[in-house]
């Protein structure tokens, strides 16, 4: 199978995160972390600070302790957004948001919360910055962005976005799902700022990993309550990093897969891992562009991420998808990709777009047998 679905997953991982997993649970040295005194308790407490200090090296981070660790950045983002945020409050995003930053925020809108959505072009995916500082208000806490859209690759600018925080005194909180590991990120130049990430897609880390990582001073209340392992007769749970985000017992064995995915980026460097990822899109646009038929959404955007949605003439994205896995062995993802907003905006809500998102275990020889399959493939759907 020629892999190009890394936007959901990166099927591909190294070794070491294999390796990792494995021995952390064959090793029988990991036990409860936090929970107990003895040698294999202070193991798997010393496993998840690893796991900190890794994830603290990727985004530029001093203190490891400004790590929570959770499932995924669904869970990060869900539990940011209802610790901070509430009734009363103003919140802003863009459309180009995946579902795991709209429906949290939708929810709070409906708990008395106000929400302003700001829009991109369609050509080059660049966000309305003037209406975003227009939408600032009196009650306004917090801007909300990916960075990195799911579905065209377009990546907001983030020090833009940071100035008009800065400048009126509110949060920024980052998706770093599709960013964190295809894009450098230094954390420390944004003050006040929280990224949500996710383990299993650009640090190739093992599903069900993720976190929040802050810089700034943020008045954090708990959204889940349970064994912390710390001030066991206090009736609340604690409202610190990161024991805030870490009510029960963590997936300690995931987690040192996350470590060791991190250690992979951080071998291959993080500026070759974005070059690489930039020349394998570049390599793909220009052929796709080339193919009759075939529609790239925002075509014109700049410094994207490693993501490319198109379509084959008014075919079903669900079909080009099912032909390029059966007959031609290359994974895509077609349909609306939890991104309904970007859908809205191309008019695609029913076509869907087929998605090729790549990672570095992709070549330009993949992209040349998918460029040829495209081909084939719509001969079929146009004939």
């Amino acid at each position: 199978m020629i892999y190009f679905d890394n936007s959901a997953t990166t099927l591909h991982k190294p070794e070491s995160v294999t390796d990792a997993v494995y021995e952390a649970i064959a090793s029988q040295q990991f036990a409860n972390p936090g929970r107990s005194a003895h040698a294999t308790a202070r193991a798997a407490l010393a496993s998840l600070y690893k796991t900190r200090v890794a994830v603290a090296r990727i985004f530029h981070i001093k203190d490891p302790l400004q790590i929570a660790l959770c499932q995924n950045a669904t869970a990060a983002l869900n539990l940011t957004l209802k610790s901070l945020f509430g009734a009363g409050d103003h919140l802003i995003t863009t459309a180009l948001e995946h579902n795991s930053v709209l429906r949290p925020l939708y929810q709070l809108e409906s708990q008395g919360a106000e929400l302003s959505i700001i829009g991109f072009d369609l050509e080059t995916g660049v966000l309305d910055y003037a209406e975003m500082e227009a939408q600032i208000r009196g009650n306004t806490k917090a801007i909300v962005v990916t960075a990195c859209s799911n579905v065209i690759g377009a990546v907001p600018d983030i020090r833009k976005i940071h100035g008009l925080c800065k400048k009126n005194g509110l949060t920024l909180i980052i998706d770093a799902s599709q960013s964190a590991g295809t894009m450098p990120m230094d954390l420390s130049h944004y003050e006040q700022t929280i990224i949500c990430f996710t383990g299993h897609k650009g640090l190739y880390g093992p599903q069900g990993t993720g976190g929040i990582a802050v810089n700034g001073e943020f008045a954090f209340k708990p959204v889940f309550s349970g064994g912390s392992g710390i001030h066991s007769f206090d009736k609340t749970h604690p409202a610190t990093m990161p024991d805030v985000f870490e009510a029960g017992t963590m997936n300690v064995p995931s987690f040192a897969g996350l470590t060791a995915g991190c250690a992979y980026i951080e071998q291959l460097g993080e500026e070759n891992a974005a070059s690489y990822l930039a020349n394998l899109r570049a390599y793909f646009f220009k052929l796709a562009s080339d193919l009759p038929f075939i529609k790239l959404y925002a075509p014109k955007v700049q410094n994207a991420g490693p993501v490319i949605g198109l379509n084959i003439g008014q075919a079903p994205s669900s079909e080009v998808s099912r032909l390029l896995d059966e007959r031609y062995g290359i994974a895509t993802r077609p349909g609306a990709h939890c991104a309904p907003l970007v859908h809205q905006a191309y008019k695609t809500e029913s076509q869907g777009i087929v998605r090729f998102s790549f990672s570095t275990f992709n070549t330009t020889e993949e992209i040349d047998t998918a460029i040829d399959a495209l081909g084939a493939v719509s001969e079929i759907v146009l004939s």
